[in-house]
């Protein structure tokens, strides 16, 4: 079996080589994302393995006419056509629960970074200034936290929050009163979330559904004051209405671990001489404001990135990849 893999460092080649190895397999490494150049490379694979800043494009597919799965490392997919994969008969499959206390606990360290002003107060003493002006944080204990998607993720956010002292409200697509009155919280609709939220931190996946949960139309309806929190996918939240609620005083404190079209801000960041859309240059420029805001606190795509996650994420794609895609299906 021919697979290749793309974003892959050299610890990860060299693991999946040994854990692959005295197998039928024929391994190719690359350290870039892929491309319709690269792709050129690797037209007889009958698997792909790929991170996050891989498209899976139509264009992409068309390149490879034997590819029979995707492994992906990571939980979301919305990188993958998974649409055409399904009219192809490609199995696609994900590492759906590689990092619920990973991501959980980069969260809190978000909140608790917003509340206590500890990046600005490390770099006022790295400065040699210790005057305290201006660093008055908050206590999260008796707070209200809103938590939209509560799943794996969602509920080690919550019973942490619980443990410092934080009352919860949930907004998800199915609601499980057992669950409920077991964790001692609330089911809300979305904008009674909004409305009661001290802190509000995004848990669920990017799909037509949750695109822009939070947006122009309802940015208004966040209490004044309130915090914003994002480990999950930049396309949850519309990023003109985040600068919009920070501008005019509805949110005061942004954190977040991804950003809308962040690949793009990537590239951007490494000279890409791509060609950018009149949309794709006017994220850009939002993306840049949040980047300089001082109310906002960004992280690089790391919430999933503990020595420990990254080690289930690989030997979930092994074991994937040992059952052909059959395991951990989403299409």
């Amino acid at each position: 079996m021919k697979l290749a893999f793309f974003e892959v460092e050299d610890w990860q080649e060299k693991y999946l080589k040994e854990k692959l190895k005295n197998k039928n397999y024929s391994v190719k490494f690359f350290e870039e994302d892929i491309s319709l150049k690269r792709v050129k490379k690797i037209k007889d694979i009958d698997g792909l393995g790929i991170f996050i800043y891989s498209q899976i494009t139509k264009e992409i597919l068309d390149e490879l006419p034997k590819l029979k799965f995707i492994v992906t490392m990571s939980t979301g997919y919305e990188h993958i056509d998974i649409n055409e994969c399904k009219k192809r008969g490609i199995k696609v499959c994900n590492v759906p629960y590689y990092g619920e206390n990973t991501v959980a606990e980069h969260t809190i360290g978000l909140m608790l970074s917003l509340s206590k002003k500890i990046p600005p107060s490390i770099d006022r003493v790295k400065k040699g200034n210790f005057d305290i002006e201006g660093l008055e944080g908050f206590d999260l204990n008796g707070k209200t936290l809103g938590i939209i998607g509560c799943g794996h993720i969602g509920m080690h956010v919550l019973k942490i929050a619980q443990a410092i002292g934080m009352k919860a409200l949930v907004h998800t697509r199915t609601c499980d009163m057992k669950i409920a009155r077991k964790h001692n919280f609330r089911y809300v609709s979305l904008n009674e979330l909004f409305s009661s939220s001290d802190v509000i931190s995004f848990h669920v996946p990017l799909n037509p559904a949750t695109k822009h949960m939070l947006n122009m139309k309802n940015i208004g309806k966040i209490k004044n004051g309130a915090y914003v929190i994002n480990t999950s996918r930049g396309g949850l939240i519309e990023t003109n209405a985040l600068i919009y609620g920070l501008d005019k005083g509805i949110i005061s404190g942004v954190a977040l671990d991804v950003l809308e079209d962040e690949e793009n801000l990537k590239e951007e960041r490494h000279l890409s001489k791509k060609h950018y859309s009149f949309r794709e240059r006017r994220m850009l420029r939002s993306n840049h404001k949040l980047l300089k805001s001082r109310d906002v606190l960004i992280t690089p795509h790391t919430a999933f990135f503990t020595r420990e996650a990254r080690q289930r994420i690989l030997d979930t794609t092994i074991n994937n990849i040992r059952n052909n895609g059959r395991k951990n299906k989403v299409n």
